[in-house]
């Protein structure tokens, strides 16, 4: 196992890792629209938010030497099922070639008053 993280996103609000690289599997944890800067939730409307979760988990792609293009596997956590399609339109955008598989679920709260958070696996060439 290794550990993958960056100061490009956020640090970790508890005691888990950005991302775990296993073998030529990447875990990403879940990324809440926070600035990696400043640790607060940033401002604007749903699809600002999910960008800046994008661009997190975008950040910790990165650092473990992926992209977009590698996930395999995401999971969208919904404070609201009714921002769904701003999510989606705005997600639709990241993975336009070969969309992952993925999950949406709606929950009751996210950490830090977010009201999106995204979780990935990616696969990672040798």
């Amino acid at each position: 196992m290794q550990v993958i993280s960056t100061a490009d996103a956020p640090a970790a609000i508890g005691p888990y890792s950005q991302a775990i690289k296993s073998g030529e599997l990447l875990f990403l944890s879940g990324q809440v629209p926070l600035d990696p800067k400043t640790g607060e939730l940033v401002d604007g409307d749903m699809a600002a938010q999910t960008n800046r979760v994008l661009d997190n988990l975008s950040a910790v792609l990165s650092a473990a030497g992926a992209t977009f293009a590698d996930v395999t596997k995401t999971t969208i956590y919904l404070v609201d099922l009714g921002d769904f399609q701003v999510v989606n339109e705005t997600y639709a955008k990241r993975f336009s070639a070969a969309p992952p598989a993925r999950a949406t679920v709606q929950v009751s709260a996210l950490p830090k008053g977010a009201r999106v958070e995204i979780d990935a696996i990616a696969t990672l060439k040798r």
